[in-house]
């Protein structure tokens, strides 16, 4: 093992973890340098031209809660403010389960990168804290969301790794004291690994930093009772998703399967225009692997079926050597990188900072050889079994997949509010949570289980739950919801979960909208609305009636009381004052919206 301990971080504290842990690198010993600075543990290994270094902290998205969500990334802002306008190339990246800072230079210019960016979360720029968190919020507007940004909500709720689908609800509300505790405890030399590109650790490198321990990365949660599942997505998209464990044979997997559909969708097909598939470490066990196609509204059912077809080949073993030496073919090809240990730097590091094995290229082109068919329809069968896809149309049931939960499995008791704008609908607000009743079954949020409530001071309220079901109370979109209803929500919701949002223009504030004609909700609403005033008109055809019945009752009292009298005549009478009165009623109901 090559150290540097005595000339770089004499007289410091090494931090134990931090040494136990570069013993896993021993196996690479020949193609990196491996030390500590000030207890960090540093990878280096030489490239020609200029130096790059990237500083990795086990800390990122999948860490944080959903009101906090973009602690992490306003901590890395604020560490790279005090660089400002510079020529040195350089970056800050949040991940789920990581954040990096990368500098590109001379030495001394990575050196001073580096120590500018240590002494910054030693003592963050505070002071600047509402300005970074409107540039998150002006970041995050202008983000476009890839087709599958919607998968990891479904996969695994509003937390950890699901919090990737949402925007950072924390940039409205997190607090210095947060944003300074979160530096003090995730961002320190016991949670962090460098790497760079040099064959010695450059003088004056100053990587100070409080102490503290590895993170572990987050354990995953569900939210998929059943698998594999089924969500509806936009046209032109076709999505499947899986978690596998981590292994040489499912990289290769990756590969097989993106050129499966490659050919079976584009070449053969013609299908589709993009048709591949990836494979990202998750952490330290497990791995994401993804797949995706384009497709015209009217080839995405053919695409669909495609996909199922080449997975279903793939887990039935049906695959060509050629196919499998192609894929290691591939993976075997970054071997022939020049300057190979500076090249392999990140994933060692990441992998040393995860927790995941380290293979040296001998380890790893051994690993490559053993590969058989067999390993990858295991894998293909593991992708199948917990696999998610995201589809236009009309699902994917008939392949034997199961739609995701549309609706809780349960609803509170409470006080009803129906909508003001479906007569279907109701809210119900109650001791341990909120309902939504639709037609299709309940939204439930509990109190207990609530991540996130955004307030408005208008009186709306917004609820997301653990599994990713929302609930949001408008007061003017349900009837008799009472400022004494809002504070029952307030009462309950843990403090920790809510997320201050300022006031909305008046008219972004939502209103019911008019019912379409024809319809019950449509006449109700005239009813409520028609005018009390009646119509010249119609006041007329009351005075009329009034007269006509007294003139009546004067010419039947007489009849009766005359010697013969002329009931005929009576009859005839009777008969227009019958219409009169009917159409003064009909009048009278159209005046108040009512139906004939």
């Amino acid at each position: 093992m090559t150290t540097h301990d005595t000339s770089v971080t004499a007289g410091q504290n090494h931090a134990p973890g931090a040494i136990d842990a570069l013993d896993r690198l021993d196996a690479l010993d020949g193609l990196i340098g491996h030390t500590t600075v000030h207890g960090v543990p540093v990878l280096h290994a030489p490239s020609p031209g200029e130096v790059t270094a990237g500083l990795f902290f086990r800390v990122g998205r999948a860490d944080e809660t959903l009101a906090t969500s973009g602690v992490t990334h306003l901590v890395e802002h604020l560490a790279l403010h005090r660089l400002g306008v510079s020529d040195v190339h350089f970056n800050g990246t949040t991940a789920n389960t990581y954040t990096l800072f990368h500098v590109t230079g001379d030495e001394a210019e990575v050196v001073g990168y580096l120590n500018s960016v240590c002494a910054a979360l030693r003592d963050l720029p505070l002071e600047r804290l509402e300005t970074e968190k409107e540039i998150l919020r002006t970041e995050a507007a202008g983000r476009s969301n890839g087709p599958n940004s919607q998968m990891p909500l479904w996969r695994y709720g509003a937390e950890g790794y699901g919090l990737a689908s949402y925007d950072e609800l924390g940039t409205w509300s997190l607090t210095a004291d947060q944003v300074r505790h979160w530096a003090e405890t995730r961002f320190t030399r016991d949670n962090a690994v460098l790497w760079i590109t040099t064959d010695h650790v450059p003088d004056g490198l100053d990587l100070a930093l409080p102490a503290g321990f590895r993170v572990p990365a987050p354990t995953a949660s569900d939210a998929l009772p059943e698998r594999p599942a089924y969500i509806r997505g936009d046209d032109g998209h076709i999505v499947f998703d899986a978690v596998l464990r981590r292994s040489t044979a499912a990289a290769v997997f990756a590969d097989v399967l993106g050129r499966a559909l490659y050919r079976d969708l584009r070449m053969d097909g013609g299908y589709s225009y993009t048709a591949d598939a990836h494979y990202s470490p998750r952490d330290a066990d497990f791995a994401t692997l993804t797949a995706y196609a384009d497709a015209l509204p009217k080839k995405q059912d053919a695409v669909v079926g495609g996909f199922v077809d080449a997975l279903a080949r793939l887990r039935a073993g049906r695959i060509e050597q050629a196919e499998l030496d192609s894929a290691r073919g591939k993976l075997l090809k970054q071997y022939d990188t020049p300057d190979l240990g500076a090249a392999l730097l990140p994933s060692y590091a990441l992998g040393l900072l995860l927790g995941h094995r380290i293979l040296s290229p001998e380890q790893h082109r051994a690993e490559l050889a053993a590969v058989t068919v067999d390993d990858l329809r295991e894998v293909a069968r593991e992708a199948w079994d917990n696999g998610l896809f995201q589809v236009p149309g009309r699902g994917v049931d008939w392949a034997g997949c199961t739609l995701a939960p549309q609706f809780s499995a349960s609803q509170v008791t409470g006080t009803r509010h129906p909508s003001l704008e479906k007569e279907d609908v109701t809210l119900v607000v109650g001791g341990e949570g909120v309902s939504l009743l639709l037609p299709g079954g309940p939204v439930t949020v509990r109190y207990d289980d609530c991540v996130a409530m955004t307030t408005r001071p208008d009186g709306a309220r917004a609820l997301t739950g653990r599994d990713g079901f929302r609930v949001a109370v408008e007061p003017t979109m349900f009837r008799d919801v009472a400022p004494e209803r809002i504070a029952v929500v307030d009462a309950a919701v843990p403090p920790e979960a809510v997320v201050a949002l300022p006031a909305r223009d008046p008219e972004r504030i939502p209103r019911p909208r008019e019912p379409e004609a024809g319809t019950k909700a449509a006449k109700t609403a005239r009813a409520k609305t028609a005018s009390p005033t009646p119509s010249l008109g119609f006041a007329l055809m009351v005075a009329v009636d009034v007269v006509f019945v007294l003139v009546l009752f004067i010419v039947v009292f007489g009849a009766s009381d005359s010697g013969r009298p002329e009931w005929a005549h009576v009859v005839r009478g009777i008969l227009p004052g019958v219409l009169l009165t009917y159409y003064t009623r009909r009048a009278y109901r159209r005046s108040k919206g009512l139906p004939d």
